[in-house]
């Protein structure tokens, strides 16, 4: 397939440990087909860039910018909270946006505030939000799921130790239960700490794995913590990179929650020019 004239320049960004390929496509360069296999070859590790997600910046009638987000595996997200707030320090970097913007994305409009390398977001309202489900994996096992939707669909399920979890294995099972399919869910393992920070591991959708950081993930484990009454706003997440994501909200009645806020770094991690080798597959 052939995709645009090269080479093409990027941004490799990180946010908490999920990383990204950013790209400024307000001149578009690909055609909206060719994307998702675009962003597939592109997120291939040691084969091309390598990356958990690929990012097209592209102009907005209704917002300072738009944005297409496809995972590595070539599929279209409506939502990434550590993506997000990537794409907001670098549409303030390249003068798209200004430092308090707003977005579009398939989820909604974002908002969000650039301060130095950290990005606050104000989060699309959670919805679909269902508690102490009970669900039996294909083990027999059965396990005590609580789901949201905090853009993308995630699923949480506290245990007493996040270490001991297979997280591939598991997660795994939980993503493709028929609870959730078709579309399936991105699963988060949460632990709750002594000092009242949760520490969370995610199986991400569309990735296929574990990720070093999930900030909808975050926002999902923070959310429901608080609804169990396990947590309070302002949430402190451990991710599994080690890093810290703060979630503040509002809880309602319902259950519900509104003003979600996400807030973490967003680091610049290299840019550089895509030539056509990055594109190259054996078969």
């Amino acid at each position: 397939m052939k995709f645009t004239r090269m080479p093409l320049p990027f941004v490799k960004m990180s946010g908490t440990g999920n990383d990204f390929v950013l790209i400024d496509h307000r001149r578009a360069r690909i055609a909206p087909e060719a994307m998702p296999e675009f962003a597939r070859l592109v997120c291939r590790r040691r084969f091309s860039v390598g990356a958990d997600g690929l990012i097209f910046i592209e102009d907005s009638d209704t917002a300072d910018f738009r944005w297409r987000f496809f995972n590595a595996d070539g599929s279209e997200a409506e939502m990434c909270g550590n993506g997000a707030r990537c794409a907001a320090r670098f549409a303030y970097m390249h003068g798209i946006a200004p430092a308090r913007m707003r977005f579009e994305t398939v989820a909604g409009t974002i908002e969000a505030r650039v301060s130095d390398i950290n990005v606050s977001l104000l989060m699309t309202e959670p919805r679909d939000i269902q508690l102490n489900r009970k669900i039996e994996l294909d083990t027999g096992q059965t396990l005590t799921v609580h789901s949201v939707d905090t853009g993308v669909p995630h699923a949480v399920v506290f245990v007493d130790d996040c270490a001991r979890v297979d997280v591939r294995e598991t997660g795994a099972r939980v993503r493709f239960h028929p609870e959730f399919m078709p579309a399936g869910t991105n699963v988060n393992f949460v632990q709750a700490l002594e000092n009242g920070m949760l520490k969370v591991r995610t199986y991400e959708r569309g990735v296929e794995k574990e990720t070093l950081a999930c900030g909808t993930g975050a926002t999902a484990a923070a959310l429901v913590a608080a609804m169990l009454d396990r947590a309070a706003s302002p949430v402190n997440i451990v991710t599994s990179g080690g890093d810290r994501l703060t979630i503040a909200f509002t809880l309602g009645e319902g259950p519900s929650a509104a003003s979600v806020y996400l807030k973490g770094p967003a680091n610049v991690i290299y840019s550089g020019e895509l030539t056509g080798e990055a594109l190259l597959e054996s078969r």
